[in-house]
């Protein structure tokens, strides 16, 4: 089977990190940007001046800028629901900082809502499944994160799938947002935290206190042998974003996710951010099978491992399997 014809699953996909640059030029256009496509495109792409995850995260001011309506949210998250469907997704989970697209005149209502919208009008026309992850942010404040929280648990089994921590993670340490996780676990919502991308042993650590099942990225946790048998020993999932750690120089060399393979990790391999890093899955499957030992059926393997950590219904996650299984590479 071609590689761009296996049923795939997308766990760590930022929805601003990923506006179609089609939409990108049309919504420069209306707002009345002096921007040529090619200005766009810089605005929105890595190039070879990107050292660091802050340089990365620069790239999506220009995105935030231009989703700041509903009209907006709803459009952009159809459109990559649409395109994941196309590179044969079958499930994907979104996420992104509601509080960024505040800067007019919204409400966190009317900003969730209309990204869930945009989803489900996805889902029923393309026949891919899926939910929105919302992101609190290291920059932000207490009580910010905390109304995030509570917006969630609000639209949680309704859209809303889960919480994650996310931002420029070596300015912010992960151990000082416990009461994230804490107000969580109260609340029964399910989570995952961006660590061990820009940081390394002790945000990590932090992030399996918090007891989080999956780790955004996770990958210098091949830094220390203790933190990667505490991952294996406690079953924890890792969203692999390989093309962005690059990028982001969080790896140098060979990237570390045939070996964590090997080694009994549990990973999923993601894009991170499809417009800002220019990848798309079908690319980034190929680019892990030209550049490890990997096969078709490791990464179809990644996938059907991944189900249980899910943020969905066993009911969707029983569906996933019969589909995988189809493949007949399990």
């Amino acid at each position: 089977m071609e590689l761009k014809n296996i049923k795939k699953i997308v766990l760590h996909l930022h929805l601003d990190g990923s506006l179609d640059l089609d939409l990108a030029k049309k919504y420069v256009k209306e707002d009345g940007y002096n921007l040529t496509d090619k200005e766009i495109i810089k605005d929105l792409q890595v190039d070879k001046t990107c050292h660091n995850l802050n340089d990365y995260l620069d790239k999506f001011t220009l995105a935030i800028s231009l989703l700041q309506t509903k009209e907006r949210l709803e459009e952009a998250t159809y459109t990559l629901f649409k395109k994941l469907s196309k590179e044969n997704v079958i499930y994907a989970e979104i996420r992104f900082a509601p509080i960024k697209h505040k800067e007019k005149s919204l409400s966190l209502d009317e900003v969730i809502s209309s990204v869930i919208k945009g989803m489900e009008k996805a889902k029923n026309e393309f026949n891919i499944y899926g939910g929105i992850i919302l992101c609190c942010m290291r920059d932000s404040s207490k009580e910010d994160n905390l109304e995030i929280v509570n917006y969630a648990n609000k639209y949680l089994n309704k859209g809303v799938v889960a919480i994650d921590l996310a931002g420029a993670e070596s300015l912010y340490k992960t151990k000082n947002f416990k009461y994230i996780f804490d107000l969580c676990r109260k609340e029964n919502i399910p989570y995952t935290i961006h660590a061990g991308e820009a940081d390394g042993k002790e945000s990590i650590n932090s992030a399996l206190d918090f007891k989080t099942k999956r780790l955004g990225h996770g990958i210098r946790c091949i830094e220390d042998k203790d933190i990667m048998e505490r991952i294996i020993n406690d079953r924890i999932l890792l969203e692999i974003c390989p093309t962005s750690n690059f990028q982001t120089e969080a790896i140098k060399g060979k990237h570390p996710l045939e070996y964590l393979y090997n080694n009994n990790i549990l990973i999923s391999i993601n894009t991170d951010n499809d417009t800002v890093s220019n990848i798309n899955i079908n690319d980034e499957y190929s680019n892990v099978l030209n550049t490890t030992n990997l096969t078709i059926n490791d990464l179809v393997k990644c996938n059907y491992n991944s189900i249980p950590y899910l943020f969905t219904t066993d009911d969707i996650k029983n569906k996933l399997k019969e589909i995988i299984e189809k493949e007949n590479f399990i």
